[in-house]
């Protein structure tokens, strides 16, 4: 039976979700340099109206119908069967409609954390087509494999709450591949250049972080006990990854700076999201702690010594901080939170790790190979990257024709 109180929590988390968008558009917007910014609140707001259409067209159908395979099949195509009748398979207690719009908006947000990657200097043609292209072949079967009746993941006993690897990792590769494959911007003299505007950074990470409470804690599918654990856990990673990025640079660079908290922020809440459902209160502090340790070391010695450019940090935050989340969870998943879940590592279950890092392995290489070849095709078809002239006068006016700031003389 349908219970008002789970419909209520599950759409206003669908709404928190969806606001996460948005508030990656400012985070990343204020990154960039400002002849730029228009551009990355384009990108970010045209994947909420495409993958939108996409979804409800056959996106959900791959993803979520039964069926065991590559994908989920063609059963539900344009929602038919999907009414507003519970789907005990997913949610026995809300409309199957509420489910579908909930998981719409992961569904969303994924790709557009790739943009972080490539951020100035890719086509919005080529943008449209490989996000739509990217969504169908890597989104759509991987969400299947670890969330859908059937998946095979999901049948081995893969742990993901809310999207550790069906979001973070995947994107988080796919974010290196596109890197690497579009190369580095114009003039950047191995110096990126400083955010334009820090405030919208800061903003971008406030709402990233109220909406994360949907992403985490509506994935429990219901206004219960499991919902208070990861609403709770979630913000306890999320502020000791904060505080751990600020320490690491108070004690590396002798000062704690703004763009480092936020930083940390969104790593804790990265690497809480596939254990949300599964953790307790200190080991989500472990987990906060830890990851902004892996993160601050990916963005600042790594890529560094790599050389690659990835503009904005999508993989040293997302996909890092999600393999963290990942392992951490088949370290310390408990049954005593979640009966539904399984006991980790530290709870008795060694075989729960190797099954987390078998799900982690699988996704970086699909992924990882999948993006290379929905890139090439792209590039091949219109191109991929802008002209040297259009990239140094900014995307904003190049692509949109239009201008974040003006000036009044």
């Amino acid at each position: 039976m349908i219970n008002s109180g789970d419909t209520a929590w599950v759409l206003v988390s669908s709404a928190l979700v969806l606001l996460m968008t948005p508030g990656l558009a400012f985070f990343y917007g204020g990154m960039v340099r400002r002849k730029n910014m228009l551009s990355i609140l384009m990108q970010c707001f045209i994947v909420m109206c495409v993958l939108s259409v996409q979804w409800v067209l056959y996106g959900y159908s791959l993803s979520f119908a039964p069926a065991k395979g590559f994908w989920g099949g063609f059963g539900w195509l344009g929602l038919n069967g999907v009414g507003l009748e519970p789907y005990a398979d997913y949610a026995g207690t809300i409309p199957h409609q509420a489910f579908m719009i909930f998981q719409a908006m992961f569904a969303i947000i994924t790709p557009a954390l790739i943009i972080g990657a490539f951020a100035e200097r890719m086509k919005f043609s080529a943008f449209l087509l490989f996000t739509i292209l990217w969504a169908t072949f890597v989104y759509d079967p991987l969400c299947h494999w670890v969330w859908g009746m059937g998946g095979w993941l999901r049948n081995m006993g893969a742990l993901d709450f809310a999207g550790g690897t069906v979001v973070h990792i995947n994107a988080g590769i796919a974010a290196l591949v596109t890197a690497l494959v579009i190369g580095k911007r114009k003039n950047l003299d191995h110096n990126a250049p400083a955010p334009h505007n820090l405030p919208f950074v800061v903003l971008g990470t406030g709402l990233l972080w109220f909406g994360w409470f949907g992403f985490n804690a509506g994935s429990a599918l219901g206004a219960n006990g499991l919902a208070v654990n990861a609403f709770v856990v979630t913000n306890t990673a999320a502020a000791a990854a904060g505080l751990s990025w600020a320490v690491i640079e108070w004690v590396k660079n002798g000062k704690p700076t703004m763009f480092g908290v936020a930083s940390g922020a969104v790593a804790g809440l990265v690497a809480i999201t596939p254990a949300a459902g599964y953790v307790s209160v200190v080991p989500a502090i472990v987990i906060g702690l830890l990851v902004s340790v892996f993160c601050f070391i990916a963005v600042t010695v790594i890529k560094p010594r790599l050389g690659y450019d990835d503009s904005l940090d999508a993989f040293g935050v997302h996909c890092v901080g999600g393999i963290w989340g990942a392992l951490a969870t088949g370290l310390f998943a408990s049954k005593a939170v979640n009966p539904a879940g399984a006991d980790g590592l530290f709870f008795g279950n060694p075989k729960q790790l190797l099954i987390q890092l078998i799900t982690v392995l699988v996704t970086i290489g699909y992924t990882l190979v999948v993006t290379f070849v929905i890139y090439k095709v792209v590039d091949l078809l219109i191109g991929v990257r802008v002209g040297e002239k259009e990239e140094m006068m900014g995307l904003d006016l190049t692509q949109h024709r239009e201008r974040a700031y003006t000036v009044l003389e």
